[in-house]
């Protein structure tokens, strides 16, 4: 009885390491799989239309000056109609120079139609001003400091005359990979490659695969469109979050009952996270972000025991409900000594998780170089970063904490864009601690000036 008993504890604690794995990593990876396959086997087929449609670019600005002119570069040398396209630039209360790029800009692309506007400060703020001025069939919504790929719009737009379904539809996000290049030391470039690795297979596989379940999460903030038609009978852009995307996206899926799409060939690049502090604050705000919009649509619309049913539920069971018992189960390893298990098996066990996300990388490595067979250069730099795909799941693990963070750093302080950085939070942890044990530090210095007197 006692072999079957330790036989039935083990496994119950290494079920709950395994279930998660196999519930948000392997079902999609290998769905993701058979939906690039569907997709070689039965192409989907999108006409042309005769005449391309005006569409509206909206670009929020905030501090810009370094990365406008090439993203205005970028939709200049798409293949869309110039004159099929009106772009709104929306100041968001920036304090640079980026006006004045504006103004070299309609001298350097006389072909494009561009207005500048100034709106309060917040991103859902100039969003909300530049939907209100905009015109054109579809709105398309890109971030100032990406570029498109020339054939972006061209494709998002296909897709959209092809299929009068759809009605919202987010694009696919990688990272420059010649800025990833440009970093300068072994573990400066690896960061990056990392990141590069996790935007492609979350968008080309993971989100393909969501599509076809209707189970997005989230619009991408830094390229989404809409037809006008919808988003306007919309509640808009929340201000009352700093993750707008996810808000607009939970509209679209609750209130409108619409279906989220995504465009695998509409490409979007977007600059290489900066340093380890640009990554701590980015995943916290995605983090607290995601709760925001939760607790907006928690009351009515989201129910938890829909967790194998409704993604927008599973995905914030898992990173955030999930989140406190995975930290347990990383300590619960020390105990499983003290319960006399050997350490080769906790090693073993250990490791054999650890193989189990490398196997599931390469799944979706595989995959996303399927679903690059247009973009011969990308998906070239891609293959060749094979041998970053085992250092993913410490990358994964790195970010859990970060995300983490985030969840209790929402607890105590108001929602803002900026938040602590690593550095910062670093230094004020420090602080406390040296703060705490002052007061015994000097009352044991008391005793000693007592104790050893003369």
């Amino acid at each position: 009885m006692s072999i079957i008993s330790r036989f039935m504890n083990s496994f119950i604690f290494w079920a709950a390491w395994i279930i998660i794995p196999v519930l948000m990593e392997i079902v999609p990876s290998v769905g993701s799989v058979i939906v690039l396959l569907k997709k070689r086997l039965i192409p989907p087929k999108y006409e042309k239309p005769i005449i391309y449609p005006e569409i509206s670019l909206l670009i929020p600005v905030y501090n810009s000056q370094d990365s406008l002119e090439a993203c205005i570069s970028s939709i200049n040398d798409s293949d869309y109609p110039n004159d099929k396209i009106r772009i709104f630039l929306v100041n968001n209360q920036g304090q640079d120079d980026s006006f004045k790029v504006f103004t070299e800009c309609q001298k350097k692309f006389p072909q494009l139609m561009m207005q500048w506007l100034n709106a309060k400060q917040g991103k859902s703020k100039a969003l909300n001003l530049a939907l209100f001025n905009s015109d054109g069939k579809y709105i398309i919504h890109i971030d100032s400091d990406g570029i498109l790929d020339k054939k972006a719009l061209t494709n998002m737009v296909d897709k959209f005359e092809s299929d009068l379904s759809i009605d919202c539809m987010t694009g696919a996000i990688l990272t420059m990979p010649d800025q990833i290049e440009e970093y300068k030391g072994f573990f400066a470039k690896l960061l990056r490659k990392m990141e590069f690795m996790e935007y492609a297979q979350a968008f080309l596989a993971g989100r393909n695969y969501a599509s076809e379940l209707n189970a997005i999460y989230t619009l991408s903030g830094a390229f989404s469109a809409f037809r006008k038609s919808t988003v306007l009978k919309s509640q808009l852009y929340n201000t009352d979050t700093i993750c707008e995307d996810t808000q607009i996206t939970f509209q679209m899926k609750y209130l409108q009952k619409k279906r989220v799409y995504m465009c695998e060939n509409a490409i979007f690049y977007v600059d290489p996270i900066e340093d380890m502090n640009k990554l701590y604050t980015q995943r916290q705000r995605w983090q607290r972000g995601s709760l925001e919009v939760s607790h907006l649509f928690m009351k009515k619309r989201m129910n938890p025991l829909k967790i194998f049913t409704d993604v927008n539920i599973r995905t914030l069971m898992y990173d955030h409900t999930f989140a406190f018992p995975r930290v347990i189960w990383y300590l619960a390893l020390i105990c499983l000594v003290l319960m006399k298990y050997s350490f080769e098996s906790i090693v073993y066990s250990t490791l054999f998780i650890f193989l189990l996300y490398i196997l599931i990388g390469y799944c979706y490595y595989f995959t996303t170089i399927g679903f690059l067979s247009d973009f011969k250069e990308i998906r070239r730099y891609y293959a060749r970063q094979w041998y970053v795909i085992p250092m993913l799941p410490l990358f994964n693990f790195m970010v859990f904490f970060i995300r983490l963070a985030g969840v209790v750093n929402s607890i105590n302080t108001d929602s803002a864009w900026k938040t602590k950085t690593f550095t910062e939070e670093k230094r004020e942890f420090w602080s406390v601690i040296r703060e705490e044990f002052i007061v015994p530090v000097r009352i044991v210095e008391k005793i000693k000036k007592a104790v050893n007197t003369d």
